[in-house]
């Protein structure tokens, strides 16, 4: 991905306070077209608000979340689910309806806001099935699905409405090695569809493995933010105290 890439989304300035504990405090940064920026910072230090505040679940104090001409704080929420169509939150636990199959889970977003025939919507499942290594799972609760299986599923329904931005908030979260190496390969082959995504996370590793560039949140502002190398070579004692494994308050 070329460092000149044309900006998709553009965060400046926002600040969200909850109570009198300051969150985040002067939020400024670009997401590039086609890169996975991963988002690292403490427990609790706002990470997923900023996610939120993206797709409109928090409304931060004051700031802008460009993203196609419009500042997205400002939408009312019939403007937000517009913008929800094209901008696809991946939970940490995969928000899966435990009540449907797996086909029916993937078919919800399609019957809700799409015009596709069942045809067009089998067609679009079998797609996602094959692509997160899942085919022939159709039938399946999610109960009869391990985590990282029902992450996968998760993944491929938020990208089902095939979306220019995907927001991962700790996808690998409670996953074993081999299924976090799965998840991050399916992030890869995601990314290989045209979109861009911030993949918050605490997994340095799988962060290493498929982001273009890092960020590191600390007290309310970004700390740091480059590719991947430069972070590795950073001579910042945060940043360098964040890669040791220090926990960052």
């Amino acid at each position: 991905m070329s460092n000149n890439a044309a900006s998709v989304i553009t965060i400046k300035n926002l600040h969200k306070s909850f109570g009198s504990k300051t969150v985040l405090k002067n939020i400024n940064y670009d997401l590039r077209k086609g890169e996975i920026l991963g988002f690292f910072g403490g427990s609790g230090t706002g990470k997923s608000v900023i996610l939120r505040s993206i797709i409109g679940l928090e409304k931060p104090d004051s700031g802008e979340i460009i993203y196609e001409g419009r500042d997205i704080t400002k939408l009312n929420e019939e403007q937000l689910v517009e913008v929800r169509k094209k901008i696809a939150y991946v939970f940490q636990n995969g928000a899966l309806f435990d009540s449907m199959t797996v086909e029916e889970n993937l078919a919800y977003p399609l019957l809700e806001h799409t015009k596709l025939s069942h045809d067009e919507i089998r067609a679009r499942i079998k797609e996602m099935l094959d692509l997160i290594g899942l085919k022939g799972s159709e039938k399946l609760y999610p109960a009869s699905l391990s985590g990282g299986m029902q992450k996968r599923v998760g993944v491929a329904r938020s990208i089902i409405m095939k979306p220019d931005i995907i927001l991962y908030d700790e996808p690998t979260a409670g996953l074993d090695p081999y299924n976090t190496n799965r998840l991050v390969d399916l992030m890869a082959k995601v990314r290989e569809l045209g979109n861009s995504s911030i993949f918050v996370t605490h997994d340095l590793p799988a962060a290493y493995l498929v982001a273009d560039r890092i960020a590191i949140l600390y007290q309310g502002v970004i700390r740091a933010i480059d590719t991947t190398e430069n972070i590795r070579k950073s001579t910042d004692p945060v940043v360098q105290a964040f890669l040791a494994g220090e926990e960052l308050k």
